[in-house]
């Protein structure tokens, strides 16, 4: 490691601390934070096989279940094995490249989520505004287009960041790093240079969060001024209930991320720990919570899913 004026250094890799305060419970800790990681996989890989071979959930709106599910799998992978390697063995060391890759995969697919979120309400939108039209303007070609439209710009928006850090910012005053994963602030805070890098981060993730979140309500009052112009309070019912599980996987992702970055941002007085659990728990409960979700209100998953356990059980 090269230092610099005894103050900062060049690092060829950090010490990740796990849960900062809590290092005595680490062995406890790996139990439900390692039971949720094997539920997020066991999950989407669930969702992603049922889609596959269930012809009838060939649409858009399972297609990008499908893109979610990816995504989930992608979020809660670049962190959740490092955790339980730090838990059960302490290994927190993380090469330098690979601790900002992961900073990019993390921060990247998050924003991917989001903008799948955000075709799947315009999926909805015209699907209950303009019916006869969904099957026209929801080509498989579109829904591709979407999805890829969604990496690019998670791309394009955190490609930068990490790149900004390697080159601009190659000095550090600590090589430790009080967090579970290499989290953009909790890197950032360590370097020795222009804090103009931490406020690109902070503004990509706002434009995101607000922008985005503000579409899809966009969508969701024009879907619901089309639904309450329905005749009979049943079809008005059955239609805001193919929208049931959208919101609910929306909500399940946005609000952890919204509290989160509140706390972080004035939660002065909030404990450290109190801070790396819930920055671990907005990339892992909605991996775990989405296929919930979608496979108790969709019927074609749920009896997909049954009809694979009771063979199971006949084979056994």
């Amino acid at each position: 490691m090269l230092t610099f004026h005894n103050v900062c250094s060049v690092p060829n890799s950090f010490q990740l601390l796990g849960i900062p305060g809590l290092e005595s419970l680490h062995i406890w800790l790996s139990i439900p934070f390692g039971s949720m990681y094997l539920m997020a996989v066991m999950g989407n890989i669930t969702i992603l096989a049922v889609v596959r071979v269930e012809r009838s959930l060939h649409q858009p709106m399972y297609f990008f279940l499908c893109m979610l599910a990816i995504i989930d799998l992608v979020l809660s992978t670049s962190t959740m094995p490092k955790l339980l390697g730090i838990f059960w063995f302490g290994a927190g060391n993380i090469g330098l490249d690979a601790c900002l890759g992961q900073m990019f995969l993390i921060h990247c697919f998050a924003t991917v989520e989001s903008g799948i979120f955000l075709a799947m309400a315009f999926d909805r939108y015209v699907a209950i505004c303009n019916p006869l039209r969904h099957t026209t303007v929801l080509t498989h070609s579109v829904v591709v287009h979407l999805g890829l439209a969604a990496l690019l710009r998670g791309i394009l928006y955190i490609g930068p960041l990490p790149l900004m850090i390697r080159l601009r910012l190659p000095f550090y005053k600590t090589h430790v790093i009080s967090h579970s994963y290499c989290e953009h602030m909790a890197v950032v805070t360590l370097t020795c240079g222009d804090s103009r890098i931490n406020v690109y981060g902070l503004t990509i993730g706002f434009l995101v969060l607000i922008l985005d979140s503000l579409a899809i309500a966009a969508s969701y009052v024009m879907i619901f001024r089309a639904v309450m112009g329905l005749a009979t309070p049943e079809a008005r019912f059955k239609t805001l209930g193919t929208c049931g599980s959208h919101i609910s996987a929306i909500l399940i992702f946005y609000i952890p991320i919204a509290v989160s970055s509140l706390i972080h941002r004035f939660g002065h007085q909030v404990p450290p720990p109190i801070h790396t659990l819930l920055a671990n728990f907005y990339l892992l409960v909605p991996p775990v919570l989405n296929p919930i979700v979608y496979a108790v209100r969709t019927k074609q998953i749920r009896e997909r899913i049954f009809q694979i356990l009771k063979t199971g059980t006949k084979i056994r």
